[in-house]
């Protein structure tokens, strides 16, 4: 007997079995079975876990299947007693092979979290459910009945006729092309046109708004079409001038480089979500009605949300606050801090209202087949990363009309990342000081910051060498730290400009 069971437990590969009741002879006929079960399981355990290797959501098979099979014959071996009395006995082993915790960093990425989301989601509606009603009993509210569409905005037609009048601009680019196409103009004069009616654009709106005492909103709205107008006109004549010097290479031009100014092309590209000029782009086969009905209730309930979150939230910790500058350190931090949150609400749902809803309603109406209007920059862990991954329409455009000429033109490739900012920090002053009449650079000043940044994060991200880290340090320089501070800043510059005006 105990020579039996000392040769069994040599004969193991995978564990020790103490104070067994088998007989010997029971040892006997169970070992041979035992080793044609691992082996089966082992095979189909190598199988499963090749197919799931690349999802992430690996299941152990093998033991079910052991589980599975022991029962079955411990049951045949004595049919007249239960399942419960010979399912996992006591010589069965529990451990088979090493295995990691689900929430170890070896293992953590592999398997699926879906419930630990479910849990933030539950978490997160408790919170700021709690958080409404305080606010409700402590301010009211705040909403005011004209915050979107007020008498006043009604009132700004000096923009709303600014707005309908920029399609003149494309138009005249559209003409200058057909000009040179014609050899009426010289190759040189088209440029000079290209420079005056892109320059046109944006000084026109700046005019206009800087001369009426027009809503914030109408304001900025009117200050984002033009500067989108302005990188398609740039693009337009880029792509032109590039497509006619293709052309001249070629004996009379070739397929997919013929120089063809087309109005068509043209009205398509202006109207489309993308700020790349091409004279075709990849196209859709219908129009779902029944998805773009739903993404606009969806881009309704968002903008609801954003204003009730700025009127009843952001509003009241602004105008409780003093100047950032101007306060004691610690002040200034907690007020940015507690700024930070409802900032970060807004900040995401702007993203997901234009970047998401609005662009893709847009693209779904016009068949516009590429619809990579972001990637997935919250997992971010380095500015460059966010950058490149935040607005894609923009990075493409910022990559095909001034880095790569850049680099084409022998200039380094950090004093053209350093001018892709600078033509980006120009655009977001513009965008926020021009509707505001404030120029004080807070915005400029702030996307000018980040180029040191990429080096620094880039710095850490290497160092380091975990994506944690670096992740975390994106999202505290933009939710905690960035973007409450410029709307402070902005927020009490322009009271004390109203101020001393009245």
């Amino acid at each position: 007997m105990a020579m039996s069971e000392s040769q069994e437990i040599s004969g193991s590969s995978t564990a020790t079995v103490i104070g067994t009741s088998r007989s010997e002879s029971d040892l006997n006929h169970f070992a041979p079975r035992r080793r044609a079960v691992n082996n089966a399981v082992d095979a189909r355990t190598r199988v499963v876990e090749r197919n799931n290797s690349g999802n992430g959501e690996t299941v152990d098979a093998r033991d079910r299947m052991e589980s599975a099979n022991f029962s079955r014959e411990n049951v045949n071996e004595n049919p007249t007693n239960s399942d419960t009395r010979f399912t996992y006995r006591p010589s069965v082993p529990a451990h088979w092979r090493i295995k990691e915790s689900p929430l170890s960093s070896d293992n953590i990425f592999q398997q699926s979290h879906a419930g630990l989301f479910n849990l933030c989601v539950v978490v997160l509606v408790a919170v700021n459910s709690r958080l409404i009603i305080e606010n409700l009993m402590k301010y009211g509210w705040l909403i005011r009945s004209g915050f979107w569409f007020s008498s006043r905005s009604l009132r700004d037609w000096p923009l709303f006729m600014c707005c309908l009048s920029l399609p003149i601009f494309p138009i005249a680019a559209f003409v200058v092309e057909k000009l040179l196409q014609q050899n009426q103009i010289s190759e040189r004069t088209l440029i000079l046109l290209h420079i005056l009616i892109s320059t046109l654009a944006v000084l026109y709106p700046v005019v206009v708004i800087l001369r009426c005492d027009s809503a914030f909103l109408s304001g900025i709205a009117l200050m984002l079409l033009a500067c989108i107008v302005w990188l398609k006109l740039v693009s337009y004549a880029h792509t032109n001038s590039d497509m006619r010097s293709v052309a001249k290479l070629t004996e009379k031009g070739s397929e997919g480089c013929m120089y063809n100014v087309s109005f068509r092309s043209l009205a398509y590209f202006m109207a489309a979500p993308t700020l790349c000029y091409q004279t075709s782009y990849p196209r859709t086969a219908s129009i779902r009605k029944n998805w773009v009905v739903r993404q606009f209730i969806k881009l309704i309930i968002f903008t609801g949300l954003m204003g009730f979150i700025i009127e009843q939230y952001i509003n009241p910790i602004v105008q409780n606050s003093q100047h950032p500058l101007k306060a004691n350190f610690l002040y200034a931090i907690e007020r940015i801090l507690k700024l930070s949150v409802p900032n970060t609400y807004v900040w995401l749902c702007m993203f997901y209202s234009f970047f998401h809803l609005w662009l893709n309603i847009l693209a779904e109406l016009l068949r516009f087949g590429d619809r990579e209007f972001y990637k997935d920059w919250w997992n971010a862990k380095t500015v460059e990363e966010y950058w490149r991954m935040w607005n894609m329409p923009v990075h493409k455009w910022m990559v095909r009309h001034i880095y790569l000429p850049c680099l084409r033109n022998g200039i380094p490739k950090g004093v053209a990342v350093l001018i892709a900012f600078l033509v980006s920090a120009i655009f977001h002053e513009l965008c926020i000081a021009v509707p505001c009449h404030l120029f004080k650079l807070w915005a400029f000043f702030g996307i000018m910051f980040q180029a040191p940044l990429v080096l620094i994060t880039s710095y850490l991200q290497n160092k380091f060498q975990s994506s944690m880290v670096g992740n975390m340090i994106f999202w505290f320089i933009f939710c905690i730290l960035g973007q409450p501070t410029c709307v402070l800043l902005y927020y009490h510059d322009l009271m004390n400009r109203k101020g001393s005006a009245d």
